[in-house]
């Protein structure tokens, strides 16, 4: 496909929403420092080690359901905090109070600050449509479609699976591949005849675990190097470059190690 950058095989593509397709990741990342370091506060007093916005946001968070990064990092920490329900009050104790405080701050400024979509990314997906794709949005935000209406692109995609889809259906989170696998399911295409696109290590390992097609990793904080570690095939600053390429040809395609089986 000489306009798309993508193997011959592709017939489907599964979008991330925040950071590939939508200028978001960065409200998260402020929300999640916001929520972790007034809680670090409270508990370790003055002298609080805070949140890194960067390291640990990438790490323990980024891509992720939100419980699964309130519990990631805070294991990081050697913290360990009872479940809770999932309608905890914003700041309960909980990891779902955790949770439910930093989507409260989140809500705020993207109420405040509005959404954008990535340019490219807008491009690209009306290419990819024109080419006759399948296009599927994937996300583990619960906000998912509030975000893509707010963008004005909802209307791009014929499937979405987001934290809500993945709750009703039981669907575990990334770095697990359901959500992306359920993704192509839905739009009636195999794993590999598809392709992930993704900004989020997590999503990386999705990707891989579900050998799918191909994956693209779209680096936009500087860690394109880890983005390949952990699967990408392929690594773009913005999905525009995509288009500027030549035709993937099968050769081309690089072959990942032997995946190893999930338990």
């Amino acid at each position: 496909m000489t306009i798309l950058g993508l193997p011959d095989r592709i017939r489907a593509c599964l979008f991330d929403l925040d950071g590939v397709l939508t200028k978001t990741a960065a409200v998260h990342a402020a929300a999640w420092k916001e929520m972790f370091d007034a809680y670090l506060r409270d508990r370790d007093g003055p002298g609080f080690r805070p949140f890194d916005q960067v390291t640990e946001y990438d790490a323990y968070v980024d891509g992720r359901p939100r419980a699964d990064g309130v519990r990631t990092f805070l294991a990081a920490r050697d913290i360990r905090l009872p479940e809770g329900e999932p309608d905890d009050p914003p700041g309960r104790e909980t990891v779902n109070g955790l949770g439910n405080r930093k989507n409260d701050l989140l809500l705020q400024k993207i109420r405040t600050d509005g959404v954008a979509a990535y340019e490219g990314s807008v491009r690209y997906l009306h290419a990819v449509r024109a080419a006759g794709l399948r296009t599927a949005v994937v996300s583990s935000s619960a906000n998912c479609r509030d975000v893509l209406a707010a963008a004005g692109i909802e209307d791009l995609f014929e499937v979405r699976i987001d934290g809500i889809v993945a709750r009703e259906r039981r669907l575990p989170g990334k770095p697990h591949p359901d959500t992306f696998l359920a993704a192509a399911e839905a739009l009636g295409t195999a794993a590999g005849e598809s392709a992930v696109f993704e900004d989020a290590l997590a999503g990386m390992d999705a990707g891989r675990a579900g050998d799918f097609g191909y994956v693209v990793g779209v680096d936009r904080t500087g860690q394109a190097d880890a983005l390949r570690a952990h699967g990408a095939d392929t690594v773009v600053q913005d999905l525009a470059e995509l288009t500027d390429r030549e035709g993937t040809r099968e050769r081309d395609v690089p072959q990942h190690p032997p995946r190893k089986e999930r338990p």
